[in-house]
């Protein structure tokens, strides 16, 4: 894990329910918490993309629900801006699901990955079928 050139927004809140686009049977999961989030005492954790969170699975197959597992944030709808100026923004909140270093456990993305998430973590960057 590398990490990130440019300066991401924090715009997922610890509780906010996100789309996984992977294809191992998890739709929806919940933040639960962010991994290396350092804030302020009683502040929620926060997440942008690239960072890695644990999250709860809340809509997918019966084997999926309830548990808790790690993710990446691959999309977010909030606008970034890159080092060249670029603004960047997704139509949706998405995140993949990923093992402790960071390698998918699906097979298949849909949609785009942001191109610091796939700079970040190289294994979620050749598994995407588009990097934007």
């Amino acid at each position: 894990m590398r990490g990130i050139r440019s300066t991401v927004p924090r715009a997922l809140n610890a509780g906010a329910k996100i789309d996984c686009v992977d294809n191992t049977g998890a739709r929806v999961v919940e933040i639960i918490s962010v991994k290396g989030y350092r804030g302020v005492k009683n502040r929620h954790p926060r997440a942008g993309i690239g960072d890695m969170c644990v999250v709860s699975v809340k809509k997918g197959t019966p084997e999926m629900r309830k548990q808790i597992l790690l993710a990446v944030v691959v999309r977010q709808k909030q606008e970034l801006r890159r080092p060249d100026g670029l603004r960047v923004s997704f139509e949706d909140n998405a995140v993949v699901i990923v093992d402790k270093d960071g390698i998918p456990k699906g097979t298949d993305f849909k949609g785009p990955v942001a191109r610091e998430a796939a700079e970040r973590y190289p294994k979620i960057g050749t598994t995407a079928s588009m990097v934007m």
